[in-house]
């Protein structure tokens, strides 16, 4: 298929996640995070002149390609597929290559970090990886300025009361992941999405709103409870027997849409069903049809926990420091890509009922490794999971030039574990200790 084929049958749609089957040996691994951008003298969050010199900055001194909206830098990209993207209110989201194992992947992180400092100290400019701003309020952040944010904005108060803190105020880590075949992708998908609050749990990293504790570990994950219901959560009927590359188009073609793009303008259609679109009865575009590049753009407005494209997104993660951007495909690689270890998560939560996996979702946020379910703490079943998870790792032999295998990466969270408290806790604990309640020490330690 190509970007402007024509699409009429959702058969069509489904073949297109099909064909993101991959064999074994071709199995990648792009990893995503994101990161807040602030004033160094100020703490204030980076208005979108500070983000534009930091794009320029990249642009020139590191050989990024600038791609620009209404002739606004808003994004950068390079051959081997990596980009550099804003999110709403100016988050930088490195978009990495598809690798091959962690090692190149930690590379991969450390090179980006490394440029971008060289690029925003000068400039008076830091970044901090946490899961939402630890002080800012929404009117404190500027918009930046891309069309389909401005479709979203004015869509997310009406269906939610938190969709403008998540565009403006998280950020994440996730991993992309291949898979092999449609059972594949269903194993991997249930798998994920049930033990999804796990990851949640380990990476907690968002205890902070407006320079207060907010009451959860990771606020960043409860921001997502009530931000649209129509396109995040836990997707129960990942779980049901009907479960495919069909039952998840049934799904998006019922997800409303934002926008559609055409000759370079973004078209508010928001809250109109891409059903109708695909029978050309979208209202103002009556006749016409979807084309491939729409149903890839769709496909990127929906946002459960584990979100299905040509391969699959861990999504339930906060943002954190460097050592973290590769713990998560990590854990999730020692996992997924290793047959025994995706039975054994299998086995793992077969009993958990539907509403076993929403509570669990639900206290995670919240409580963190202290959650329980089914009797169980998060605590043990993560010590579990990571256990798997190393010797995943260990018989992937991928090694790096020290002779050292993967495992490795798995490192902090272990100590997370053996620890018992969650990233979250441990800036609480500072903070009520010997920040004496001032989050600008926050800044001064975690910044990258």
């Amino acid at each position: 298929m190509t970007a402007d084929q024509t699409l009429s049958d959702p058969r069509e749609l489904a073949s297109w996640l099909e064909s993101g089957c991959k064999p074994e040996r071709d199995w990648r691994i792009g990893t995503e995070h994101e990161k807040f951008g602030f004033l160094t003298d100020s703490l204030a969050p980076l208005p979108y002149a500070g983000v534009r010199a930091v794009l320029e900055g990249l642009a020139e001194q590191f050989e990024w390609n600038v791609i620009k909206e209404d002739g606004y830098p808003i994004a950068l990209s390079k051959a081997d597929g990596c980009s550099i993207t804003l999110e709403p209110g100016g988050q930088l989201e490195l978009s990495g290559g598809l690798l091959d194992n962690l090692h190149q992947t930690c590379n991969e992180v450390n090179t980006h970090l490394a440029e971008v400092r060289a690029v925003a100290e000068p400039l008076g400019i830091g970044f901090l990886g946490m899961g939402f701003h630890p002080t800012a309020r929404r009117e404190d952040i500027e918009w930046m300025p891309k069309a389909r944010y401005v479709i979203m904005r004015q869509y997310m108060p009406k269906v939610g009361s938190l969709g403008l803190d998540m565009m403006k105020r998280t950020c994440t880590v996730q991993v992309n992941l291949d898979f092999a075949s449609e059972a594949d992708m269903v194993a991997k998908f249930r798998a994920s999405l049930a033990l999804q609050p796990i990851a949640t749990a380990l990476f907690a990293n968002s205890p902070f709103v407006e320079g207060k504790a907010s009451g959860f570990l990771s606020y960043r994950s409860q921001v997502w409870t009530d931000t649209d219901p129509d396109r995040t959560g836990m997707l129960p009927w990942v779980f049901e027997e009907s479960m495919g590359f069909e039952r998840y188009v049934d799904w998006m073609l019922d997800v409303p849409m934002y926008f559609v793009r055409r000759e370079g303008r973004y078209i508010d259609v928001a809250g109109r069903s891409f059903r109708d679109f695909l029978a050309g009865r979208l209202p103002g575009l009556e006749g016409q049809r979807p084309t491939l590049a729409d149903w890839e753009d769709h496909l990127t407005t929906a946002f459960p926990e584990v979100r299905l494209k040509r391969f699959l997104e861990m999504r339930g993660a906060d943002g954190g420091p460097w050592r973290r951007l590769c713990a998560l495909p990590a854990f999730w690689v020692g996992l997924l890509y290793d047959s025994a270890n995706l039975q054994a998560c299998l086995d793992l939560c077969q009993d958990w009922s539907l509403e076993d996996r929403q509570s669990l979702r639900e206290d995670v946020a919240r409580h963190g490794l202290k959650a329980e379910i089914r009797g169980r703490s998060v605590r043990d079943i993560a010590r579990e999971l990571l256990a798997l998870a190393r010797q995943g790792l260990a018989r992937r032999q991928r090694f790096n030039g020290a002779g050292d295998h993967e495992a490795g990466f798995l490192n902090d969270l272990e100590e997370i574990v053996e620890r018992g408290t969650t990233p979250a806790e441990v800036k609480l604990e500072a903070f009520e200790g010997r920040w004496q309640g001032d989050l600008r020490h926050l800044f001064d330690e975690y910044a990258y």
